[in-house]
């Protein structure tokens, strides 16, 4: 039996790819009135400033009319912290990967919203045990029945980038807003020990209304998706780091080889250097295992600030 998700007015704190993609679909898909907030200025206005060409390039396309265009705009509304989200049914976290940081998020999300809105992370690697962990109130224990209640409305919401689209590999870095999109269909759905079956079959509902084709996994370091994607492309950077095949020859054995749409040194370039090495560094410390020890090369390369397609330098030059 299908579950109506309920979810009236969504939060989205962070508006970088990630968040402004969640926006984009739940607006324009779920057709869900989003309230978008991150501390950087800057960010929220190139964030809506990609949400609008990815609006006309829509329209142009013929995809969507410009009606609906312009009503999904209106669905966006900019609030300046998580207090002006108190009334919202559910609230997705879309910030880097950092449980510090997630941490102290979900804390302000616990003390500040409805005690019955859900609470999503878009986290790609990160326990969401341990994330449901720390919205327990203070004073109240982890069995305790408002311990309970309140880690019961954590999950996991694992978004693909990017959200709206997926950049076919003969694409250029300057040609990902400019060119033709094709969906990405996939998000994650991880449960905490804690998370309760109505908060996941709202939040897979959700997803659904959003466009989206939802897959499930427990909650173990890397989850399905980055548990098998990012040894791949660690493997490919230590078969650079040792000199094994070139970057060309590397990615050109995949793409052909293999028909991967891009290959693994590319793939991770846009994925973010930087993201890569905190993802598989969540596999090695969540595992023990040396399987997952990140590369190297992947670590000299985040410190020199060449992280991929955002920064202009990574594998390739952008």
């Amino acid at each position: 039996m299908a579950v109506a998700h309920g979810i009236k007015t969504l939060g989205v704190l962070g508006s970088g790819q990630m968040g402004l993609g969640i926006a984009y679909v739940a607006a324009l898909r779920a057709k869900v009135p989003v309230l978008l907030s991150d501390k950087s200025q800057t960010q929220i206005k190139s964030g809506l400033a990609l949400f609008d060409k990815l609006l006309a390039k829509d329209t142009d396309k013929g995809k969507i009319t410009r009606e609906e265009a312009q009503e999904a705009r209106d669905r966006i509304r900019v609030v300046e912290d998580v207090k002006s989200m108190r009334d919202v049914d559910m609230v997705v976290e879309a910030v880097s990967e950092n449980l510090s940081l997630k941490s102290t998020i979900f804390r302000s999300f616990a003390s500040e919203l409805r005690p019955d809105a859900i609470l999503a992370s878009n986290t790609s690697s990160i326990s969401i045990t341990k994330i449901a962990s720390t919205v327990i109130p203070e004073g109240s224990s982890a069995a305790s029945l408002s311990g309970k209640q309140s880690a019961s409305r954590v999950v996991g919401l694992h978004f693909f980038n990017p959200v709206p689209v997926m950049v076919p590999s003969s694409f250029t870095a300057s040609d990902v807003v400019l060119t033709q999109y094709i969906c990405q269909k996939l998000v994650e759905l991880i449960s905490a020990l804690q998370t309760s079956p109505e908060t996941l079959g709202r939040a897979r509902a959700f997803a659904v209304s959003c466009g989206k084709e939802v897959t499930t996994s427990q909650d173990v370091p890397g989850f399905v998706s980055n548990a098998l994607l990012m040894p791949f492309i660690n493997e490919a950077i230590m078969h650079l780091e040792q000199g094994i095949a070139t970057r060309d020859d590397i990615d050109k054995t995949l793409k052909l080889g293999m028909n991967h749409p891009m290959g693994p040194l590319q793939l991770a370039d846009f994925i973010g250097l930087d993201t890569c090495l905190s993802i598989q560094q969540t596999l090695y410390e969540g595992t023990s295992d040396s399987k997952y020890r990140p590369s190297v090369l992947l670590g000299r390369m985040v410190d020199a600030g060449w992280l991929g397609k955002k920064s202009g330098k990574g594998f390739y030059d952008y």
